[in-house]
């Protein structure tokens, strides 16, 4: 007899993953599909909208064929969030690249809103800042580069999860949920729909825009889909950070997460809709039976990215020969590598930030420069977290850590150390695809109630902060030294 499951898409930046859970929340397959990034100018970052569905789509056949007999009772959705695109509403047919939630491009119009001091206000209606990394101006450039030619009835705009949710529903749904929605800048947070004022500085019509539902809920069914039945439920939408939050069962206010990818998210959720401390944002977490839950956020936006690429800068053959280098000696020497190479994210929001390696000597050599791009990982994560923390009474709880770098004891150990907190790792890292499918899972019965999601949750560990407070302190201001350096002349 098949086993009833649940199948999570997991659609990320460098990859789109399929994972197929069933009802005790193990994880009994999985599969993943690379997905191609191009840069056609300087800070500017796109993919191919039919290579992220024909991605998705490969790996769910791949996954499926790993698991065996099962039934699929339900389908979840989380997804890079901020990267948006265009569509033609008759043919399906993407009109334009879709611009990533990296890409840089609009930072002039940004500035732009800034200097006509439109920043308040927005902050006001939406919890974000004016920054290129949020959909909004990114949606002006494709409607004057892609959409001109195109009837405004005729133009379908989405984040990632929308457009999956088309592809899924042969093209009859076109839909997202307020997680996503939350993240475009052109949704207000308090009053839960499309702000008409927004859409109206950003020459945006409403008629484009998605329809806006719970995370957990109805987006229509299967039709048309390789390698599934018609009529399954696409039962949840959830921006991939939101769903690590859930699936981490961060349900109490103050606790939080971390997750490290491409860029990082540092999230914590909070009882009711406030305006967020200056240098991150306030964000709808998910959305339950027409109740949303909040949460703080900074969104970081070179993270784990800089493994790779130090390897490369260093000749080394991959990120593992890199983290032994690392390993190799117990301080990178006050070396300090920025990886500000599209700009930097929360708490500091500028675009125009380059990375840098300073405070270099000839005591210095390659083993230096890997722990500092390590290390970066976590000072990054510390700067956020000291922005955050403060807004709690008691200051932040439970923190858990996921994504691929949350395996790794001598990175997470980093983080602990420069917060001066506890992190929390899980046995299961795929924390996204876990929050999508128990999400999917609670729109159709498979699981009851919070509390039966709760009962879930996998093996933990918790990792205790080691780092005396006069080194800590050493190496902050030594970090922030670097900041300043990477933003002169901007």
């Amino acid at each position: 007899m098949a086993q009833r499951v649940v199948l999570a898409v997991d659609e990320g930046t460098t990859n789109s993953k399929a994972v197929v859970v069933n009802r005790d929340g193990a994880i009994l397959a999985s599969a993943s599909t690379p997905v191609a990034s191009h840069h056609p100018q300087s800070g500017w970052v796109e993919q191919n909208a039919d290579q992220i569905w024909t991605s998705t789509v490969d790996a769910i056949e791949n996954c499926i064929s790993k698991a065996g007999a099962v039934e699929i009772v339900a389908i979840g959705i989380s997804n890079q969030r901020e990267s948006i695109l265009l569509w033609d509403r008759k043919t399906g047919l993407a009109l334009g690249p879709v611009i990533t939630w990296q890409c840089r491009r609009t930072a002039l119009a940004c500035e732009k809103l800034k200097a006509e001091g439109r920043e308040v206000d927005i902050i006001a209606r939406t919890g974000l800042p004016i920054d290129p990394l949020f959909p909004a101006t990114k949606i002006g450039w494709l409607l004057k580069n892609h959409g001109k030619d195109s009837a405004a009835e005729d133009i379908c705009i989405g984040t990632v999860d929308a457009w999956l949710i088309w592809n899924f529903s042969g093209g009859l749904i076109h839909a997202t949920d307020r997680s996503n929605a939350a993240r475009t800048q052109l949704f207000n947070l308090s009053g839960l729909q499309w702000d008409s004022h927004l859409c109206g500085l950003f020459g945006v019509s409403e008629s484009m825009l998605p329809d806006v539902r719970d995370s957990s809920g109805s987006f229509g069914t299967t039709k048309n889909v390789s390698g599934l039945a018609d009529g399954i439920p696409i039962a949840a939408a959830i921006g991939d950070s939101h769903a690590a939050l859930f699936g981490h069962g961060a349900f109490i206010p103050g606790d939080g997460k971390i997750t490290f990818g491409t860029g990082s998210s540092i999230m914590a959720t909070v009882p009711e809709f406030v305006a967020p401390p200056p240098g991150v944002t306030t964000t709808i977490a998910w959305s339950l039976e027409g109740v949303p839950t909040y949460a703080f956020e900074g969104n970081i936006l070179v993270s784990a990215s800089i493994l790779p690429w130090t390897a490369d800068l260093l000749g080394l053959s991959d990120v593992d020969a890199l983290l032994e280098m690392a390993r190799s000696v117990e301080t990178s020497l006050d070396v300090q590598l920025v990886p500000a190479h599209v700009g930097l994210g929360s708490p500091h929001w500028n675009s125009a930030a380059r990375g840098l390696i300073s405070g270099l000597s000839f005591g210095a050599g390659q083993p230096h420069i890997a722990r500092a791009a390590c290390e970066s990982i976590a000072l990054q994560v510390h700067d956020v977290f000291e922005i955050i923390e403060p807004s709690f009474e008691t200051g932040i709880g439970r923190l858990y850590v996921d994504g691929g770098p949350s395996g790794n004891s001598f990175l997470m150990s980093m983080v602990a150390d420069y917060l001066d907190h506890p992190v929390i790792t899980r046995q299961a890292t795929e924390a996204s695809a876990l929050g999508a499918a128990y999400l999917a899972g609670l729109a159709v019965g498979f699981w009851p109630d919070l509390d039966a999601l709760l009962a879930l949750k996998d093996e933990t560990v918790c990792i205790e902060p080691s780092m005396d407070e006069e080194t800590r302190s050493r190496r902050l201001l030594a970090w922030k030294e670097a900041l300043a350096r990477s933003t002169l002349g901007t």
